[in-house]
């Protein structure tokens, strides 16, 4: 549930906000991520008008309501100014009409203005609601940043992800978040940050918390990053069969969104920060078309056609 006052004391500054009336109606829900300017509203016309969106006030609709008589205005306004109207905002520091400041006292409705043209609060409004209102989850992992892509780093507990991530950030590759990545769905695509509260920091058992920008500097670490692929690392099982060649591509579901999935087997002596590099490379590789897998594959079946017996002596080692 995001609020008007949630809205006003996080972005207030950045949107140039001024609260003119209706402050007891701060503890609004906003319930749509959508900006409306009422326009054709004010005629009258309200087939298709939502009632639930934050109203922008514009130099025309202000022009407009001006050269109405008083008693049609408040008509107007009243059709308008429901109880799911989450805020008023008039643009251009144009002065309220009496009227409207009159309504939205009486029925609690927060009214602002700001210094903005409407078409700039639109937009500006709109891309922080769409922020708020972006489906979310957190989930139990590494976010790092290796080669441009982002690789989400899972695995049980003490299975190695905040020692891989480690060495990831000593070879110059950035930090997003340990132990608790902040996911969102943003259009198609996949967003990751930490809590505030642990942002740069990592635990690593046996020595404790550190600051990765304190230690490494500001150039290792980012706030947020796209997630491209995930990692999952888990101990090394002899009984278990381990993809050889790369041809069966796994993907993982998060919120709706799928996403390259690797398992990575990990015992003493296998060069972990190696090999994600490695995928982050190979993945990059992908996007640009090129598929080693299956370019070897390709070669492979050729092998076979031209000369049987040099290919399946291939597959039987």
């Amino acid at each position: 549930m995001y609020l008007v006052q949630q809205l006003y004391d996080q972005h207030g500054k950045y949107l140039g906000l001024d609260l003119i009336a209706g402050e007891k109606g701060l503890s609004r829900r906003i319930q749509k991520p959508e900006v409306h300017r009422p326009g054709l509203s004010l005629t009258g016309f309200l087939k298709s008008f939502a009632s639930a969106r934050i109203l922008v006030f514009g130099k025309h609709e202000i022009d407009f309501l001006r050269e109405l008589d008083v008693k049609t205005r408040i008509q107007r306004l009243q059709a308008i100014l429901t109880p799911l109207t989450p805020a008023v905002v008039i643009a251009r520091n144009f002065r309220p009409l009496k009227e409207l400041v009159a309504i939205c006292a009486k029925d609690h409705i927060p009214l602002f203005r700001a210094r903005s043209t409407a078409t700039n609060l639109l937009s500006r409004i709109t891309f922080i609601l769409m922020e708020e209102f972006a489906p979310s989850i957190s989930l139990h992992g590494t976010l790092v940043e290796v080669f441009g892509v982002g690789v989400l780093i899972q695995g049980n507990s003490s299975v190695g992800k905040s020692e891989a991530a480690l060495g990831l950030i000593e070879r110059g590759h950035r930090l997003i978040s340990d132990d608790v990545v902040r996911v969102k769905r943003k259009e198609n695509y996949l967003t990751g940050c930490g809590p505030e509260l642990t942002r740069h920091l990592m635990e690593i058992r046996g020595i404790g918390i550190i600051n990765v920008a304190h230690l490494y500097g500001a150039v290792c670490v980012r706030p947020d990053k796209g997630i491209d692929i995930v990692v999952k690392l888990e101990e090394w099982d002899d009984q278990h069969f381990y993809d050889r060649v790369g041809l069966d591509e796994k993907y993982v579901d998060i919120l709706g969104i799928s996403i390259p999935y690797h398992v990575l087997p990990v015992k003493p002596g296998r060069d972990v920060v190696l090999l994600l590099e490695t995928i982050a490379l190979n993945h990059r590789l992908k996007d640009m078309g090129y598929n080693s897998a299956k370019e070897f594959n390709s070669k492979l079946l050729e092998t076979i056609a031209n000369s049987p017996k040099k290919g399946k002596a291939w597959l039987r080692n």
